[in-house]
């Protein structure tokens, strides 16, 4: 039975205000034409499709348009929500969808209740787990008396670790050989626990909404030990746990820290007896990522940098003095530059605390400090006598509201 495995979306989202719809339908395009090409069975997504709980009317339509055109390709889909997702907006009518062959399984009660799919060689059964929070219990878990002798974990891995150990019941209670399980969480590799903290942390990229309080997020790999297959979403950068235990990451980097990361899903094959292979499938690059830094002259006059023109860019500027209207002209040669930075070469980062590098100077004198520091120049004459009138102008504002306080008190 072959799979593609797939995951974070994140519809909705823009990479520093610039709009990314585009480059998601093109993503989804490909998904769709992966699908019907490689005769995929069934499409398993792994939570956050949106990137916010309630997302925008157009993404509401490419989601939809996208499960559509999945089934006229002839692939089934599995889905779960992830912390990103709305599970109660993202699983609406999923008792009548079933029918469709589109299952969406945002509802932790039914975590245990397996889509299964046929071929040659018998039944696969595929448990959707939706984002657990760690401070819900899974329905039914009031149910056991508890033990005294061991409190209640609030954490990800013991809710998780209560999931799988359901969907381990069910698969031995119906005799299942081969088991699949799609999941939105950390999981990191290594047996010992700060290893295990520090492998995700490397794993991890800044556009991922960190779930982990004090650690508590991060669950272990062998908590999946033994099933078929293990897709897994959160984590953006495409990965290999185990063999059998694999991100997909995000189709689009969403982030800087995200330039390096080859993008795409996994193509897999659940064989006879639950053997399973699986090979990357690229997505489409929409706009590298690159970061550059240097002077905005060299910038704007290098031949070395014209391969970037279509890039998405953050820039870093390490003149002597920041330029003036420089995003202005760095947009003419560079039109879809999304941040920039200054960093004067040789400026040493003064590390006094505001307290101290503010002690016993007046209003004007910090002002005027502050122009400095952002613009590595003294402020002119003209800035100080525009501070200077601001100054009073908010004073006397000031003085005058005392004075009306006090008549009104009398």
């Amino acid at each position: 039975m072959r799979f593609l495995h797939t995951s974070d979306w994140h519809l909705g989202r823009s990479l520093y205000r610039a709009d990314l719809r585009d480059a998601q339908q093109a993503f989804l395009d490909h998904l769709v034409e992966t699908a019907r090409t490689e005769r995929a069975d069934a499409v398993l997504i792994a939570g956050d499709v949106y990137d916010r709980a309630i997302p925008p009317v157009d993404s509401v339509a490419l989601y939809e348009d996208t499960l559509a055109r999945l089934r006229a390709a002839g692939a089934r889909v599995i889905l779960i929500s992830g912390n990103h997702d709305s599970a109660r907006r993202l699983g609406v009518n999923s008792a009548l969808v079933d029918t469709a062959g589109v299952y969406l399984r945002t509802r932790p009660g039914r975590l245990a209740e397996p889509v299964t799919l046929h071929d040659e060689h018998g039944p696969v059964a595929i448990y959707g787990v939706p984002y657990l929070e760690p401070a819900v219990d899974l329905p039914g878990s009031g149910e056991r008396e508890p033990d005294a002798a061991a409190p209640r974990q609030r954490s990800h891995a013991a809710v998780l670790g209560e999931a799988v150990a359901r969907i381990r019941a069910d698969a031995a209670a119906s005799g299942a050989a081969r088991t699949v399980v799609v999941a939105h969480a950390w999981v990191a590799g290594g047996a010992d626990d700060e290893e295990r903290k520090e492998s995700a942390k490397r794993q991890a990229s800044g556009s991922e909404r960190d779930i982990s309080v004090g650690g508590i997020g991060y669950v272990p790999v062998s908590l999946f030990d033994g099933f078929s297959y293990v897709a897994l979403g959160h984590l953006h950068g495409q990965q290999t746990l185990t063999e059998r235990v694999r991100y997909s990451g995000s189709p689009l980097p969403y982030s800087f820290s995200e330039k390096h990361h080859k993008k795409g899903t996994w193509l897999v094959e659940v064989g006879i007896d639950g053997k399973t292979r699986a090979e990357r499938v690229p997505a489409p690059v929409y706009r590298q990522l690159t970061e550059l830094s240097g002077r905005i002259d060299d910038l704007l006059t290098s031949a070395e940098h014209e391969p970037h023109t279509g890039d998405f860019l953050g820039v870093t500027l390490t003149d002597a003095a920041r330029p003036e209207a420089a995003m202005d002209r760095l947009r003419r040669r560079f039109p879809h530059i999304l941040t920039l930075e200054f960093k004067p070469e040789g400026v040493a980062a003064d590390r006094r605390s505001y307290r101290e590098r503010v002690k016993g100077r007046d209003d004007l004198t910090i002002a005027t400090e502050f122009v400095r520091h952002v613009r590595n120049t003294e402020a002119t004459t003209t800035e100080r006598e525009l501070l200077e009138a601001a100054f009073a102008s908010a004073s006397q504002a000031a003085n005058e509201a005392a004075n009306d306080i006090r008549e009104g008190d009398r």
